[in-house]
């Protein structure tokens, strides 16, 4: 459903090129739930505004429900959805006016948008807020209204740019079900970008993770697991010394760390070998007082991988990207990572944008606009075109 070979992204900068996504490759097949896990500046929303049509790669090809996403820019649109960060709903409109305009806008009749935009609001617990205006929506219910828009099209393939950032943690979870229910109740293909490492391991059939605009791991949550930290296993006792002999003797190779009153040592899938571990700590003699197995975090994973956690502060906030009109080609001077060279603040919201010969892009285009704040082609011809849903503005930020 979505494929990527070699994708990069260089936008120019004061002192030479910012690469923000550098040789990516990517495969994400129908109806499973791909999430793309770095730390703030990692190429994370860079890379879904190329393959969302917001923004011209430098470099390599991508496909989206088959469709290229440069030169078909239109046929991917009609086949997507896409929820950013700053959210698509206007303040000043009813939920209910969102949701049919959105319907109206691809295409369907006044009844059945209607039917549809009901049915959104029942199934993303939107009852009895119809009629409300967004603005006065709670954080999560504003962010259910945002995934219903990106779905009212009853997209292929949907987009979700850090779907749960800034809720509040009952609100991720009613987010997290949602997410699920996509793929089990509607077969839709989800490709979310997040930082939180608890979101990814929860939703997602697979991660791919990103540093610093590459790949670096592609696997399920579990295999990262094994593979990259492998699970750890504490043993308490008062016979520190022996204990560490006869484990390094069951784990040939292993790092056995002593304590005052434990020992532990990380293997990888530690329920097959935790028997040879007690078997050799019985042969030495030693009173084994307890045993603990701890599974891996992601960020244990993260860390082995690239030496750092997801919890440390990047260095460079995601919101410094050098501002970039859409299509621009970056180059000239020296290569830079993203995280090494952040220039200007980045603009209130959005996440791109599109040019108007395009169509709309997935965004504000797609919702209505009184007639006086009405300021671009795209804006003002949006329902004769067909458009995707989600978030962008005139600006495209920094990938996050």
């Amino acid at each position: 459903m979505i494929a990527a070979r070699g994708l990069e992204r260089t936008f120019p900068g004061r002192h030479g090129a910012v690469e923000a996504v550098r040789g990516v490759d990517l495969d994400v097949a129908e109806g499973e739930v791909l999430g793309l896990l770095g730390r703030n500046g990692a190429g994370k929303t860079t890379t879904v505004r190329m393959l969302t049509t917001l923004l011209d790669p430098t470099a390599g090809t991508a496909r989206v429900a088959g469709h290229d996403v440069v030169t078909e820019r239109r046929e991917v649109r009609r086949r997507i959805g896409l929820v950013g960060q700053g959210g698509a709903a206007g303040s000043e409109h009813r939920v209910v006016d969102e949701l049919r305009t959105q319907a109206r806008l691809h295409g369907l009749g006044r009844r059945e948008a209607a039917e549809r935009a009901a049915r959104m609001c029942a199934d993303f617990g939107l009852e009895g807020l119809e009629h409300r205006l967004a603005k006065t929506l709670s954080g999560g219910q504003r962010r259910r209204l945002d995934i219903a828009l990106g779905l009212v099209s009853r997209p292929q393939v949907l987009f979700l740019d850090e779907p749960t950032a800034g809720l509040d943690p009952h609100s991720r979870a009613a987010v997290w079900e949602h997410v699920r229910s996509l793929r089990t109740e509607h077969g839709v293909t989800v490709f979310l970008t997040t930082h939180y490492l608890d979101e990814a391991d929860q939703i997602c059939d697979r991660i791919t993770v990103v540093d610093e605009g590459r790949v670096i791991a592609d696997d399920t949550p579990e295999a990262l697991k094994d593979a990259t930290a492998g699970d750890t296993v504490v043993i308490a006792t008062r016979q520190v010394a022996e204990a560490a002999v006869a484990v390094g003797r069951a784990v040939p190779g292993g790092r056995v760390d002593k304590a005052a009153d434990a020992v532990q040592v990380r293997v990888v899938e530690a329920r097959r070998r935790l028997a040879d571990i007690l078997r050799e700590l019985d042969h030495a003699g030693v009173d084994v007082e307890s045993v603990l197995v701890k599974r891996p975090s992601l960020d244990d994973v993260f860390l082995t991988l690239t030496g750092r956690s997801m919890h440390e502060q990047h260095a460079q906030p995601d919101q410094n990207e050098p501002r970039e009109r859409r299509g621009q080609r970056g180059g000239g001077g020296t290569s830079r990572t993203a995280s090494e060279a952040a220039e200007s603040p980045e603009p209130a919201g959005g996440t791109g944008a599109a040019t108007a010969s395009d169509g709309p892009a997935p965004g504000t285009a797609a919702r209505p606009v009184p007639a006086a704040r009405a300021a671009s082609p795209a804006a003002a011809g949006a329902a004769a075109r067909p458009a995707a849903t989600g978030t962008a503005t005139a600006t495209p930020r920094e990938d996050q």
